[in-house]
C-alpha cells in the first residue's frame, strides 16, 4: 500500500500530462462543464472548467470517499475492480472514474450537462485514464 502522503505526491510532469488528459476531455465532448484529476486521498491536483468554479476541495474530498465506499460496496457482493460510477440527476450527470495507477492512484471526477452523450464521454474518460496510467509507469 502506498502512504497518503506519497499519493499526493504526483511528480508535476505526471500532474500536467494528466491535466492534458482531462482538458481533451473536455474539449471533445460537448457538454462537459468540469474535470478535475485528484489523488485516491481526496486532495485536489488539477481541474478545468467551462463554467462556474466548484469548491474543488470539498469535490476532492467527497469524490474520493464515495468511490472508497462504492469499492467496499462492490468487495461485498462479490464484483472487483471499481472503474467509474455515473450518477444522474436531474439537472447533469456526475462520473467518477478511477485511475488506479501503482504509482499514484488518482480519481477524475467529470460534472456534464444532462443531455451529453454519455458513451462518447464514458469512452474519453477511459482513453484519459489509461493514458495517465502508462504515463506513471
Amino acid at each position: 500500500m502506498i502512504p497518503a502522503l506519497k499519493q499526493r505526491q504526483a511528480p508535476e510532469k505526471l500532474v500536467q500530462f494528466a491535466k492534458e488528459q482531462i482538458h481533451d476531455v473536455m474539449m471533445h465532448v460537448k457538454g462537459v462543464d468540469y474535470i478535475m484529476i485528484c489523488s485516491s486521498d481526496g486532495f485536489e491536483l488539477e481541474s478545468v472548467s467551462r463554467r462556474a468554479n466548484f469548491n474543488s476541495s470539498k469535490l476532492a474530498a467527497v469524490s474520493s470517499s464515495i468511490l472508497a465506499m462504492v469499492s467496499a460496496f462492490l468487495n461485498e457482493i462479490e464484483l472487483t475492480g471499481c472503474n467509474s460510477m455515473t450518477l444522474d440527476a436531474e439537472n447533469g450527470k456526475a462520473i467518477l472514474t478511477a485511475v488506479p495507477s501503482s504509482q499514484h492512484p488518482m480519481v477524475i471526477v467529470t460534472l456534464a450537462a444532462k443531455d451529453v452523450l454519455l458513451g462518447q464521454l464514458l469512452y474519453s474518460l477511459k482513453q484519459a485514464k489509461n493514458a495517465i496510467i502508462e504515463a506513471d509507469q
